[in-house]
């Protein structure tokens, strides 16, 4: 994909989990390798946590989320790779000295107004959704609750899915977003096991809308959901790496591009209440405010 002809107002932050053992550390570095690569395809910021052979990353961590509540507009990507535990009680993500808990991530992050993807590739990470989800906040579990404790492989598909793979671009529009890249790793996980034939101990979730329960790729035919109360709107706007076309576009002609296709949705969901004739008066009206942010780009 072509490097983008506009800067961009977007951090990316990998978090690096204690590996335990040789296999898992090689693992977590290809992923890790992944996200840079994408980043660079991106020319986006990305930062490292958990590989300078530091022992106390908890304080690393809290110190550059500190950091980014400074910067209130664009978006954080905060992407945990490693292990998780859980104890019946709280989930943990396992980092080099002091474990992170579900509920200081949660503190942590409320500061910050930008938005935030949070990408919890991590064993048990489904216990992060409810004290991180919230207004501005799209997130992407490796598994549907914290009991699911063991491996997990949805972030080794994940990784190179953000980074622009084909086969990952199911409606074809030379970019990847983080909908796709969720269903693409989602539907490559359920393959392995049932490849390897063996029960799956793993089953993602996205939670984009802020009600803090997420949905599982199932409720997708292609990038659309067959419920409409489901997640996903947020995260089919969003994407890494960007198409040739997207990066004509500023960051503000995108948000702005972003909430008329959000308008346009509610209008659509609502057709039935407004009669045809002020439906399409509104209609036209918002295709002609699109229409504007496409005649912007240069």
């Amino acid at each position: 994909m072509p490097q983008p002809t506009r800067a961009r107002d977007l951090e990316v932050m990998l978090i690096v989990g204690a590996a335990g053992e040789e296999q898992y550390g090689k693992l977590f570095d290809a992923q890790v390798t992944a996200w840079k690569e994408a980043c660079t395809k991106a020319s986006v910021q990305v930062s490292v946590i958990g590989q300078d052979g530091g022992e106390d990353d908890l304080k690393k961590l809290e110190s550059g989320l500190k950091k980014a509540v400074s910067t209130q507009e664009g978006q954080l990507w905060l992407v945990m790779i490693g292990h998780g535990t859980f104890d019946g009680r709280e989930a943990k993500f396992n980092l080099r000295g002091p474990d992170l808990t579900a509920r200081q991530l949660g503190e942590w992050l409320k500061p910050i107004l930008r938005e935030v993807v949070f990408i919890q590739t991590a064993s048990a990470g489904a216990g992060f959704i409810p004290p991180v989800s919230g207004k501005n906040r799209v997130i992407v579990s490796a598994t549907k609750g914290a009991d699911e404790i063991y491996y997990t492989r949805f972030g080794e598909y994940f990784a190179p899915a953000i980074g622009g793979l084909p086969e990952a671009d199911l409606d074809q529009d030379r970019q990847v977003s983080l909908l796709e890249a969720f269903l693409y790793a989602s539907k490559m996980t359920a393959e392995f096991y049932e490849k390897e034939g063996r029960l799956a101990t793993e089953h993602a979730l996205l939670e984009d809308n802020g009600d803090g329960t997420g949905t599982r790729a199932e409720v997708f035919e292609g990038v659309k959901a067959k419920d409409t109360k489901a997640d996903g709107a947020r995260a089919g706007q969003i994407a890494l790496v960007l198409s040739e076309e997207e990066t004509k576009l500023t960051d503000e002609q995108r948000q702005k591009r972003d909430a008329l296709e959000r308008e346009l949705d509610v209008l659509k969901g609502k057709r039935g209440e407004f009669g045809e004739d002020l439906y399409y008066t509104e209609l036209e009206k918002l295709l002609r405010s699109l229409a504007e942010v496409y005649g912007g780009a240069s």
